[in-house]
């Protein structure tokens, strides 16, 4: 008995860094594609109501807000724990530590604008809007 138990310990210690590292790797996936819907949201309420989007990206508060003039109206992404907002593309000398506010107006271009994600174990991707048709993609980086 004494035997199973001290192989089945060998063998859940053998295997808990790689579980460890594809369970971070999807919280990544899953922050990555909320970012995108979040933005994807914001350009589709900004279409189709017709109505000014104030986006605020927060690295610091690690969050994305949506205002509008609408009453009451107020979306928020708030990262997963392990998950960090790194950089906000392209990078602008003075607010590397506050946050970016960018104004999506009706029948204005988006903002070609990135969001880097990372996480603990040092994965990054990269969520950008494409300012020709307006909708999100997501990147994955590779660090040489």
């Amino acid at each position: 008995m004494l035997v199973v138990v001290a192989i089945i310990g060998l063998i859940a210690a053998i295997s808990y860094p790689s579980a460890a590292a594809g369970i971070e790797s999807a919280r990544l996936i899953s922050a990555t594609d909320s970012v995108a819907v979040f933005l994807n949201g914001a350009v589709n309420r900004v279409e189709r109501r017709q109505q000014p989007i104030e986006l605020t990206i927060s690295p610091r508060e690690n969050r994305l807000t949506m205002y509008s003039n609408e009453p009451g109206f107020t979306r928020e992404l708030k990262m997963p724990d392990g998950i960090a907002i790194e950089a906000i593309l392209p990078a602008v000398q003075e607010d590397a530590e506050d946050a970016r506010r960018l104004l999506l107006l009706p029948g204005a271009t988006v903002p070609g604008i990135g969001i880097q994600l990372g996480n603990r174990r040092g994965l990054h991707r990269i969520v950008r809007l494409d300012p020709m048709t307006g909708f999100p993609r997501v990147e994955s980086v590779t660090k040489e």
